[in-house]
């Protein structure tokens, strides 16, 4: 057994454009975790339209967090933004710590004020992340106003590789957002975004990946670290992980 400080975390991903943001996040957070990657692309394109035959993304979801606890994962992060019903799902089958994309930056933007600019490169991300939002600020008894903007093509340029035409399409289309207390780029792959879009909306920004890690660090924190994790048996539901 160890500490959490040399946890082996589960990194469970629906794009490989994800990877190297939160790759760069646990080299600057938390250099000590362990880290692997899942990597299921056929997530993305089923939550438009789960072709006929497949199992329920729930179903696909709690299995890939049972395989996390199979090859020997302390605590799961998942990266995919637009699956937030799916990942409770799987956080409710598992015995991990298992933490949503963006539970810490969604705390965080709740703390700087009611009106929210959530700004999307995948559109499904928006009403996902939109109904979390919503219930995390009822839990706090506040009343938001949420204005949603999706940013058409910035992925695609991000996919063939062309970063500057990723970045500047963020910036340009959050320009215009006025009147906001602080704007969240709504997906792990658009933090390297950051930057423009601050000089371009002259608004507070968050993004996601460092406010994760951090948030399961500290979940984490006080858990003693086996060798290998308990896995329920199949069906047979688990506590919920430390918030």
């Amino acid at each position: 057994m160890s500490t959490a400080a040399g946890a082996r975390i589960a990194l469970i991903h629906a794009t490989r454009l994800s990877m190297a943001p939160i790759e760069a996040a646990f080299a600057a957070r938390w250099p000590e975790a362990q880290c692997f990657h899942l990597l299921e692309e056929s997530l993305t394109a089923d939550r438009v339209h789960r072709p006929a035959g497949a199992a329920t993304l729930e179903e696909r979801f709690v299995a890939l967090s049972r395989y996390a606890a199979m090859a020997g994962a302390n605590g799961i992060l998942f990266t995919c933004s637009a699956f937030g019903a799916e990942i409770e799902a799987a956080r409710r089958a598992v015995p991990l710590p298992t933490l949503k994309p963006n539970e810490a930056m969604l705390q965080a933007a709740l703390a700087m004020g009611a009106r929210i600019g959530l700004v999307a490169t995948f559109e499904p991300s928006l009403p996902s992340i939109g109904d979390e939002l919503h219930a995390a600020a009822a839990e706090r008894g506040m009343e938001i106003e949420i204005t949603p903007l999706f940013v058409p093509d910035a992925m695609a340029a991000l996919g063939r590789g062309d970063l500057a035409a990723h970045d500047v399409a963020i910036a340009d289309a959050v320009r215009q957002l006025h009147g906001l207390d602080v704007v969240l780029l709504a997906q792990f792959s658009m933090a390297r975004a950051r930057a423009a879009v601050e000089g371009a909306g002259k608004l507070p920004v968050l993004t996601s990946p460092e406010s994760a890690v951090d948030a399961l660090r500290r979940a984490m924190s006080s858990l003693t670290i086996h060798s290998s994790s308990a896995i329920p048996a199949a069906g047979k539901p688990s506590p919920r992980s430390p918030p």
